[in-house]
């Protein structure tokens, strides 16, 4: 069982979402949807996409398994010599990449964001504010690095904290913008991209020590390309495009966006809240999973490793139906509590909650494509979820464009047409990686799982339909003319009455018992030390 893991990782990432929710609130309330708002989540959404790309989504498809192989085969000393040459080649690289693109923004911009070309002092912010914050990807990719390293030893702890420092830092910023008067105006803007570096910079120091109190002490060489470092980029390549797919739809819904105005902004808050059950979730799943694959395969443990398969799922499903129909049942009161004030006007909830309502709708396949990928990668197959990755970009293209000007043309609000896109294309993904692992033999459900996963979409239904009709009983309760506490109340009711209903139909039905919670598994003996 997996859940202890989970329960880290997803613990630390829920504070974190928790604290950007906070963030993000005073942002919306500072800066609404307006024109610094559409400049900053451009300029932010650019390092992130890189970070994604050859941060998260190449180092833990590539990385982690040929990290895990030398660890069990060849010792520490070697699996350090592999993660110092690996460091070396990414840093003088991005390195590179980092100057050429921040020199090259005006002209990327126009691909970026190419509605704002339309309005020179827009587009000339978010030029400046992507050229402040791109320092971030450099930070951010060594930290992905450095994250994978630990999650090999089993230690997850430092690297599912180190996104907390990103929130606190950008809560600081936001707070002292709206202190010197900055709501939304151009200072603000460049406060929080100035907050985005420091708080890449933070997050690598953080991990950088929380290595070295794991016994790993590893340092920058001169990058040579290797055999370890060839195999990397031969399985790294591939993961870019597979890993980070998610993240490539969502700028490709931004590029899109850009052309309505405020949409990027709807976008922004909508994909922040369905981003906290896929957070908690599909990060915790993604993180544990792979580097546990990984082991349990090398040691030829296969029926343990199709165990792990299987209770990833049914914990991902658990956790993310439930949360999908909630979020498409009450969206509206969501979106109206957390941002509904100062600049953030009645219009700007209406049209963030359809947005959030399509987005919902792909939360669980969001979430499974985070379950699956892992198996493939543990067993160094990059290329099949690229292949799959590249079916899903070509699907949300086509349909963000068709549905974006089909919505148009009937009147409804376009952005929620590339929403919708992304939440198809993520559920094509998810079923291509299930379909695939089938007819390779590396994923078979189980008895448990065939019996519970019925359960869970029953007992999620339930709870959508109690949101449903509970939900006009507390609206009176939910209206901007109340007071932020009441209205806080209300919303909390909504969440502990759904959590209710749904957990007592699992727990009554035997699909979770305490017997499950209590056997959690032990760390792996490669901890030196407890976390």
């Amino acid at each position: 069982m997996l859940y202890r893991a989970f329960a880290t990782v997803g613990g630390l990432t829920l504070v974190s979402r928790l604290l950007g929710f906070i963030r993000d609130i005073l942002i919306a309330a500072a800066l609404g949807s307006g024109v610094v708002a559409d400049a900053f989540f451009v300029a932010f959404r650019f390092p992130n996409l890189f970070r994604r790309l050859f941060g998260e989504g190449a180092f833990n498809a590539a990385f982690v398994p040929l990290f895990a192989k030398r660890l069990e085969a060849e010792g520490l000393s070697e699996a350090r010599t592999f993660a110092e040459e690996a460091m070396s080649v990414l840093f003088f690289t991005l390195l590179v990449l980092s100057a050429v693109i921040m020199l090259a923004m005006p002209w990327l911009m126009v691909v970026l964001a190419p509605g704002f070309v339309s309005d020179p002092a827009k587009y000339d912010l978010a030029v400046l504010l992507s050229q402040i914050a791109f320092p971030y990807l450099l930070c951010m990719s060594l930290v992905a690095l450095l994250s994978g390293v630990l999650n090999s030893l089993s230690r997850f702890w430092a690297a599912a904290a180190a996104p907390i420092l990103l929130n606190i830092v950008l809560i600081s910023a936001i707070s002292i913008a709206i202190a010197m008067g900055f709501s939304q105006r151009y200072g603000a803007g460049i406060i929080l991209s100035v907050g985005v570096t420091i708080a890449g910079l933070a997050q690598l120091a953080m991990l950088w020590l929380a290595v070295r109190r794991a016994g790993l002490d590893i340092s920058l060489r001169w990058p040579r390309y290797t055999p370890g470092v060839k195999r990397l980029v031969e399985l790294g390549i591939p993961g870019v495009l597979a890993g980070g797919i998610t993240q490539i739809n969502i700028v490709v819904g931004t590029i899109i966006a850009s052309l309505q105005a405020g949409a990027v902004s709807y976008l922004y808050y909508a994909d922040r809240l369905y981003q906290l059950p896929l957070g908690i979730v599909g990060v915790a799943i993604g993180v544990v999973l792979l580097p546990e694959l990984s082991r349990k395969l090398r040691a030829g443990e296969h029926d343990t490793a199709m165990d792990s398969q299987n209770r990833s799922l049914e914990f991902a499903l658990m956790l993310t139906l439930p949360a999908a129909i909630a979020l498409m049942v009450a969206a509206e009161p969501i979106i109206r509590v957390l941002f509904e004030r100062g600049a953030f006007l009645p219009s700007d909830t209406q049209a963030t909650a359809l947005a959030l309502s399509a987005f919902a709708i792909g939360l669980p396949g969001f979430v499974l494509i985070k379950v699956f990928q892992p198996a493939y990668f543990a067993r160094e197959d990059t290329k099949t979820p690229m292949r799959y990755a590249a079916v899903n970009m070509v699907v949300n293209v086509i349909g963000s464009l068709a549905l974006f000007y089909w919505f148009k043309s009937l009147g409804y609000p376009p952005h929620v047409g590339i929403a919708l896109a992304t939440s198809i294309a993520g559920w094509i993904n998810a079923l291509l990686l299930w379909a695939g692992l089938l007819a390779r033999g590396d994923f078979a459900a189980d008895r448990r799982l065939a019996r519970n996963l019925p359960i869970i979409a029953l007992a999620s239904v339930a709870m959508g339909a109690a949101l449903y009709f509970a939900l006009p009983h507390l609206m009176p309760y939910l209206t901007p003319e109340t007071i932020l506490p009441v209205q806080a109340a209300a919303l909390a009711a909504i969440v502990a009455l759904g959590l209710v209903v749904f957990f007592g139909l699992v727990f009554a039905t035997g699909v979770l018992n305490l017997r499950h919670l209590e056997h959690f598994p032990t760390k792996s003996n490669h901890s030196a030390e407890a976390d």
